[in-house]
């Protein structure tokens, strides 16, 4: 194949990942700018390796991956800041940034990383059982396990109180 042939190839796939890619990271993170650098970042990676992402099973998974690898060392230098209070983004505006409401956010802030690497790869991309364990090196019956326990966290922060109140 030519360079221009794989630059087209390359942005066509830009083009209709982008958007997934960055709500999955925004989720998974709570951070859209963030998100958005690490997206950024795989997106770069994944140009210059287009020869093996093309042929990946599961090109976004890829870049998810790659832009959630590549935040790893930056959440490790900012746990060691200090928070700037007022400054720093809140749930409510990080939800409206990525296109979600300010409560999934939260609720998915509040999983365990493993439970919201597999809600993001399964919700968010809609991949596969057996496609997101492969890419997350677990085994399907993980990804099931985990799933069912990040979706019950997530209904029971999210299920309203009115409509609790409203069964008593």
């Amino acid at each position: 194949m030519g360079v221009s042939h794989d630059q087209d190839e390359f942005g066509a796939f830009f083009t209709d990942s982008w958007e997934s890619c960055l709500r999955a990271v925004a989720a998974s993170t709570g951070d859209p700018a963030l998100a958005e650098d690490q997206v950024a970042e795989a997106f770069a990676r994944a140009f210059a390796n287009w020869p093996k992402v093309r042929r990946h099973p599961a090109p976004q998974a890829w870049v998810v991956r790659t832009a959630l690898n590549a935040g790893a060392s930056w959440w490790r230098r900012r746990s060691k800041e200090t928070p700037l209070g007022e400054h720093d983004v809140t749930a409510t505006t990080a939800a409206h940034e990525a296109g979600l409401d300010a409560p999934m956010l939260l609720a998915l802030r509040r999983l365990p990383v493993r439970q919201r690497e597999v809600v993001v790869f399964r919700v968010f991309l809609d991949l596969d059982i057996d496609t997101t364990a492969r890419e997350l090196g677990i085994a399907p019956g993980t990804v099931r396990a985990h799933l069912a326990r990040a979706m019950s966290t997530l209904r029971g922060a999210l299920t309203p109180i009115t409509s609790l109140e409203s069964r008593l």
